[in-house]
């Protein structure tokens, strides 16, 4: 009796510990336990990751390295190019680059050893690209300053044909044409309208009995010739020069006369723009440009002096017009004629009185 007493105090016992351990609350969680072992596990799952996977493969990275010192290098020779254009001209260029040339041929004597004659090969190897990258550009900018000469220069050194024997020493009058000779207008009602200006028919007619005539206009030659063809009926101007016989330069065309194949002490250039569209203003007589005023009469007042210095021809016309510089050369003209006249007149009168 006691032993199964005993056992059942124990089963007894047993069961009310289990109903409280059931009945109570459960254990909770502390989240930062939670937290902190979710982060190790994702950190340890991305670095396992990372090892084991590369998103860029080793060529795609050699690929693009080769293009970054591919673009490296032509950035930098366009600007050493762009600089060298701009610093110095195609002979000095090439001047300093000879040096740098010559080493891609670069060579040793039969007698050197095999190293050295290795090391050479290496060396003007290395050489050959940067001697073949100058002697392109040295190439191409050649080709393209011709190109652009055809644009710039007058398209001959002898624009005019050799003077006659017959007229050695004669005077060339070179004659711009627009607001020297003619004026061309535009108006909506009636378009463009080329006039002559007051005197150009006898201007021309008197001075191509003394005067080679050559007209030099920054025209081009659709407008010069037919405009020439209804002024010169009677060919008093012996030559005409259109735009592609100017010199463009600081964006206008200027003429060149010292690409007309004639002496230079002989040329007159007469223009409303003499000293802006000549190279050289010591030949060039400055005249009123006419814009249709019907009271002009600059050409005819300059026909004395010009007429004047044909018959006399002095030795170099350029100390003469450098003597009327900034002046009105036709009325300058008359009033020392009319003072050399008086003069002339006095001296005479003077003799008279001493043989008296």
């Amino acid at each position: 009796m006691s032993a199964t007493v005993r056992s059942r105090r124990l089963l007894s016992l047993i069961s009310r510990n289990n109903a409280r351990f059931s009945s109570s609350k459960p254990v909770e969680e502390s989240p930062s336990i939670l937290s902190s072992a979710t982060d190790s596990v994702d950190a340890s799952l991305s670095s396992q990751t990372q090892t084991s996977v590369d998103p860029t493969p080793p060529a795609k990275k050699s690929f693009k390295f080769l293009k970054f010192a591919l673009g490296a290098t032509l950035v930098g020779a366009s600007a050493a190019a762009g600089y060298a254009t701009y610093a110095y001209s195609t002979d000095e260029v090439e001047e300093k680059t000879r040096a740098l040339r010559s080493l891609a041929r670069n060579t040793v004597s039969d007698d050197a050893s095999t190293l050295e004659k290795f090391q050479a090969l290496v060396y003007s190897s290395a050489m050959a690209v940067p001697a073949k990258a100058t002697e392109l550009y040295l190439d191409l900018r050649r080709l393209m300053e011709e190109h652009v000469q055809g644009f710039t220069e007058p398209l001959s050194d002898k624009l005019l044909p050799d003077m006659h024997p017959m007229e050695q020493g004669a005077l060339t009058l070179v004659l711009d044409l627009n607001e020297t000779l003619v004026y061309s207008d535009w108006k909506r009602d009636r378009g463009w309208r080329t006039f002559k200006r007051p005197g150009v028919d006898a201007f021309l007619e008197h001075l191509a009995k003394f005067y080679e005539i050559v007209v030099y206009s920054d025209q081009m030659q659709m407008y010069v010739d037919p405009v020439i063809e209804r002024l010169d009926p009677n060919h008093c101007i012996r030559y005409r020069l259109n735009r592609s016989a100017t010199k463009y330069q600081n964006g206008k065309h200027y003429r060149d006369l010292s690409k007309l194949n004639r002496d230079p002490s002989k040329i007159i250039y007469l223009s409303g723009h003499a000293l802006e569209t000549s190279l050289q203003p010591e030949n060039s007589v400055q005249i009123k440009p006419w814009t249709l005023q019907a009271d002009d009469t600059e050409l005819v007042d300059l026909i004395p002096f010009l007429e004047y210095v044909a018959t006399h021809r002095p030795a170099d016309i350029r100390p003469v017009l450098a003597s009327y510089q900034g002046q009105d050369v036709g009325k300058e003209f008359i009033k020392r004629s009319v003072e050399h006249q008086r003069r002339m007149q006095e001296q005479k009168q003077h003799g008279r009185g001493w043989l008296r």
